[in-house]
């Protein structure tokens, strides 16, 4: 360009000295003839293609000059929208994870439906194998059906025991998840069928590098599972975990192998069964709806022709994120919650940023006068101040993917493994779609909020602004209502977080402290899994038989007894239908209730009460007439009235005499409906596998030493699980309400902490531009008590307004976690007046430091300004 305008001006004075002027006479005429050069390269430049990148570079260098200008602005605005973005991606993360695509590698997820089996009059249950495949064999809107039915095996370790878990899978279990396994096949169409007939497996990719070592050569090795040599097959891919949310499997094994690793019979060929889970895949174009009604129209063709087991009995199939036999159902409101509380942080968050935006383009109100004044456009004004704040974004984009990349795992650590050698696995899915959400929401907000300051400070009057003081108040009251309004907005918000979380507080605390209606100090529970040791029924009964009484001998031992399952346990009781003697029930209804194998001292031992009647005797065994203790849901309803001791009801062909009545007790969760429920004895009704329950005040590691010494003089080959206090099991099954709660606190403080930055720097910019007035106040006799109560007055009443807004907002949306609170009223007062007294006293403090540099103002000083 310098080389160009020197030829224009060379070429002028070739001119001018050739019309006869002098060298240097022509030099001046032909620079005033050109004009002047810096002015031209100016214009120059902006003709050219490249100016708006250029002017974009500028933008950004002088923008990271600013932002390093001024560090305390620019880290606590990086700091607000890093936290808002990473905890939004973070809970995104998981509700892509967990609920929307939560198995990886799985192809068509958005068609897979779970399977559930229904039951009229009671709670939703499983589905036989022979309705499964009915269903799959009579549906035609289905792509494929697919069983995976959790389980588990032994694996022995020294003198310790842990647990692997696994799944019964259908034949085309791997085939129609599109999964192909690493190493191996998967499962052959006839490896589907025939008791016990295809002792084969698919081992995780977790266990072939944990307990083989990464061996290239496992295909074909042999693995003892349940007392049983199973070939290993197949490898599967690192990233399959399975198809049970909440888990991640170590093995799988084919549906033909179901009586090997349930032992409660089996059940292939047997329609009254109720124990299959699985999924669909829907055709291309299918809706729910349209499934649902070919399912329930084949169900009730199954109830015409099987109507004995059928009776009263559907299916229903579920959306992914609402599946009802893993935790997804279980987590699904929590996350939902989740996912709006974290918005909200957002919201705070983006506020906050924005009263930082407009405080600081009214301290720069000098600079962008001066720019305007030299000529810049406001056009160009506007754009350099929305890089500014596009540079900050995208700064604060880059902080909250790293949040939430950290954090994607973060639900593992509320879950700790129920038992040794368990993995849990909750894993949050951070992918493109959740990356571009985050990115777009951190870039949208914080543009949207460093628009609206970027145009206000393009708008200055120039002429006034110039003559104005500098100490003068600039940017009005338009600005004081905008920047009194977003922290309005913030403690809105953080009054129904903390509500929220004060709820749940007290659910959880609540929840703890309720009885589940048997006692839980001092039992300890184990297991010793004979059944995947191999222990057929009479072995098994001797055992438990000489096992029980030496656990009795032991010093310190007060009672022990033996049950199928463990209360709050993973493991659901038995469920069969009923025949009450003397009961006529309706034409569509077929009486059902969930029962427990227990030994005696069962009662005693978890310190139930008896209503009326005895607790099982050691008499009470297979060579004795059937005895049976119901409950007193039960007896209420089908003896009204009446004493059921003595009456008789009907389980599977078997008529029984009822003996007892006990209190009722929640078995599965606290939150659980009282329902009808009986026991059995376990020596009329006995299985392999049996846990040990024991009331001692011995700690859980004595023990298990000693339960270890007198398993081992029993048989050498086994080992005992780690004992554990029945109260953690307990309390581990309230884990909805304690995830809750835990993250809502979490949030909460966080938006707290959020809207007292916020209320801080309205405060203390109040005191900065209220200087003059007061020095006035202060000259004219004001003291410092008039001064502090004159500023904290002014935050307190932002505060009101705001508690007073969230109050109302609160009292509507706490509505929606009615299921996740126990014996607490969404309205609680006691939770709305610790929010209350929490925000006062942040607000306080927040307008205690600007006061306090009010009153250490200057009269003289101010009055100067």
């Amino acid at each position: 360009m310098a080389e160009e305008i020197q030829a224009h001006l060379d070429l002028l004075i070739e001119r001018n000295i050739a019309a006869g002027m002098l060298p240097h006479e022509a030099r001046n005429a032909a620079l005033r003839q050109f004009g002047g050069i810096e002015q031209t390269k100016e214009i120059a430049r902006e003709q050219r293609v490249w100016r708006l990148a250029d002017e974009f570079v500028q933008d950004i260098r002088y923008g990271t000059r600013m932002l390093f200008r001024s560090p305390g602005f620019s880290i606590l605005a990086v700091l607000c929208l890093t936290l808002g973005i990473g905890t939004n991606a973070a809970a995104l993360s998981w509700i892509e994870g967990i609920l929307i695509r939560p198995y990886p590698l799985v192809a068509h997820q958005d068609r897979m439906v779970a399977l559930s089996g229904t039951n009229r009059g009671a709670e939703r249950g499983e589905l036989s194998y022979p309705d499964f495949r009915d269903f799959e064999k009579k549906s035609t809107l289905f792509e494929s059906f697919i069983i995976d039915k959790i389980t588990g095996t032994t694996l022995s370790n020294g003198d310790r025991a842990e647990r692997a878990v696994g799944g019964m899978a259908s034949a085309n279990y791997f085939d129609a998840l599109g999964v192909r396994p690493i190493l191996g096949r998967g499962f052959r169409p006839e490896e589907g069928v025939g008791r016990n007939a295809h002792p084969v497996t698919v081992i995780s990719y977790m266990t072939w590098k944990n307990r083989y070592k990464g061996d290239p050569d496992i295909v074909g090795k042999m693995q003892y599972m349940n007392g049983v040599q199973h070939t290993i097959i197949g490898v599967a891919p690192e990233k399959f975990h399975g198809t049970f949310i909440g888990y991640s499997f170590n093995f799988w094994v084919p549906t033909s192998m179901q009586e090997t690793f349930d032992n409660t019979g089996y059940k292939l060929e047997d329609r009254g069964a109720r124990w299959v889970e699985g999924y669909a895949f829907l055709k291309p174009g299918v809706t729910r709806q349209q499934a649902q009604a070919e399912l329930t129209a084949i169900a009730k063709r199954l109830e015409s022709d099987f109507p004995e087991t059928n009776r009263g009995h559907g299916i229903e199939i579920f959306p992914l994120w609402k599946t009802p036999f893993n935790e997804a159902g279980e987590i699904s409101t929590t996350l939902g919650i989740t996912a709006a509380v974290v918005f909200f942080v957002l919201l705070i968050a983006c506020a906050n940023v924005s009263n930082l935006l407009l405080a600081r383009s009214l301290l720069r109100r000098h600079e962008m006068t001066m720019r305007l004044a030299l000529g810049a456009g406001r056009r160009r004004l506007i754009k350099q101040l929305f890089t500014e704040g596009l540079l900050l974004s995208l700064i604060a984009a880059l902080g909250g993917i790293a949040v939430a990349y950290w954090s994607r795992n973060a639900l593992v650590l509320a879950f700790p493994p129920p038992v040794p050698g368990i993995t849990i696995d909750y894993p949050g899915q951070l992918d493109w779609r959740v990356l571009l959400l985050s990115v777009a929401i951190c870039v949208g907000s914080t543009m949207l909020f460093a628009l609206m300051p970027a145009i206000q400070s393009s708008h200055v009057d120039l002429s006034g602004a110039l003559k104005s003081e500098s100490g003068g108040v600039v940017g009005g009251r338009g600005r004081s209502r905008l920047r009194s309004a977003l922290v309005l907005v913030q403690i809105s918000l953080s009054f129904v977080l903390l509500a929220g979380t004060g709820l749940l507080l007290q659910s959880l605390q609540r929840m703890q402290n309720a009885s589940p209606g048997f006692s839980t100090n001092n039992v300890i529970m184990s297991v010793v899994d004979l059944f995947s040791a191999g222990y057929k029924l009479d072995r098994a009964k001797i055992f438990h038989t000489q096992l029980l009484d030496r656990v009795r001998a032991l010093p310190g031992v007060e009672s022990a007894a033996l049950t199928r399952v463990t209360p709050f346990s993973y493991n659901p009781p038995s469920s069969a239908p009923i025949e009450i003697d003397g009961y006529q029930p309706a034409p569509d209804e077929q009486p059902n209730a969930e029962y427990l194998q227990v030994s005696e001292d069962y009662l005693s031992t978890l310190g139930i009460p008896l209503v009326a009647g005895r607790e099982f005797t050691r008499t009470d065994d297979e060579n004795s007439p059937r005895v049976v203790i119901i409950n007193e849901t039960m007896a209420g309803k089908y003896w009204p009235g009446k004493d059921p001791i003595g009456q008789r009801l009907k389980v599977k062909d078997n008529w029984m005499q009822i003996v007892g009545v006990a209190k009722n007790v929640k078995i599965g969760t606290k939150l659980e409906p009282p329902r009808s429920f009986f026991y059995v004895p376990v020596r009329q009704n006995f299985f392999v596998g049996n846990a040990l329950l024991i009331r001692t005040q011995e700690t859980p590691a004595a023990i298990t030493n000693a339960l270890a010494r007198e398993v081992h003089a029993l048989d050498p080959t086994l080992a005992p699980y780690a004992a554990d206090r029945l109260q953690v099991q307990v309390d581990g099954r309230g884990y909805t309400q304690r995830l809750a709660a835990t993250l809502l606190a979490i949030f909460g403080g966080m938006a707290l902490f959020l809207a007292a930055i916020g209320l801080y720097g309205v405060m203390s910019y109040s005191v900065s531009q209220s200087t003059r007035e007061l020095g006035v106040r202060m000259a004219l006799g004001a003291t410092v008590r008039d001064l502090l109560r004159l500023v904290l007055s002014r935050g307190l009443r932002l505060t009101i307004a705001g508690v007073l807004v969230g109050a109302a907002a609160a009292l509507l949306l706490t509505r929606l976690m009615g299921n996740l609170l126990y014996k607490v009223s969404p309205r609680d007062p006691i939770a709305f007046g610790a929010a209350l007294i929490i925000l006062i006293v942040v607000a306080l403090l927040a307008c205690f430091l600007p006061a306090r540099r009010a009153t250490r103002i200057d009269p003289v000083r101010a009055l100067r300004v």
